[in-house]
């Protein structure tokens, strides 16, 4: 599975951004699909996963209630809508799959990664 993030950008605090992951191979639709950060001087941590079906979803705390995982099987894609953003937003954003699982949330369960798409939220 070859993965491709895009969508990230320089927005205010307050806004909104849709990052996207376009994913490759018959694998993506079995695979849970989950996103991921890193800001500058810190370990990747989990942000949200959503299951192959889409039926199931897993947030940060962080994030939970303005973020928004989904996911178009049909398209081999899924998204990431990001609103009322804050400058702690402001990191490197991963989409990886994690075959046959549910909804993990260790980055050691995802199999394959994408490259990253870089999110900037000012004050």
């Amino acid at each position: 599975v070859q993965l491709q993030a895009s969508g990230g950008g320089l927005v205010q605090a307050g806004g909104s951004l849709r990052l996207s992951c376009r994913g490759s191979g018959r694998m993506f639709s079995s695979s849970a699909m989950g996103w991921f950060r890193q800001a500058p001087g810190k370990e990747r941590e989990f942000v949200a996963a959503i299951s192959w079906s889409g039926k199931n979803s897993n947030y940060a705390s962080s994030v939970k209630g303005r973020f928004t995982i989904s996911r178009d099987n049909a398209k081999n894609s899924g998204n990431l809508q990001m609103n009322s953003l804050k400058p702690e937003d402001t990191a490197v954003y991963y989409c990886a799959v994690a075959p046959y699982k549910l909804v993990p949330i260790g980055a050691s369960d995802y199999d394959y990664w994408g490259q990253g798409t870089l999110v900037t939220v000012s004050s």
